[in-house]
């Protein structure tokens, strides 16, 4: 059986007592994410830089050739 690729690699993560944030990219776009996951709450949203760009990490792309 052929091995499957990850569509998104964990980047940095800290834990928050109850929770976690994460930054996760995506594999096939550069595009980087902060999640959140929470005891009641949790969510997921395009990483930004300070000018209000999408953060996109070349880097990233790579890891699913």
């Amino acid at each position: 059986m052929a091995k499957k690729e990850k569509r998104f690699v964990i980047k940095e993560q800290q834990d928050l007592g109850f929770g976690a944030m994460y930054v996760l990219a995506d594999t096939r776009t550069g595009v980087n994410y902060l999640a959140t996951v929470g005891v009641a709450v949790s969510g997921i949203t395009p990483l930004l830089d300070a000018d209000g760009n999408v953060v996109i990490d070349p880097a990233a792309q790579c890891l699913d050739e």
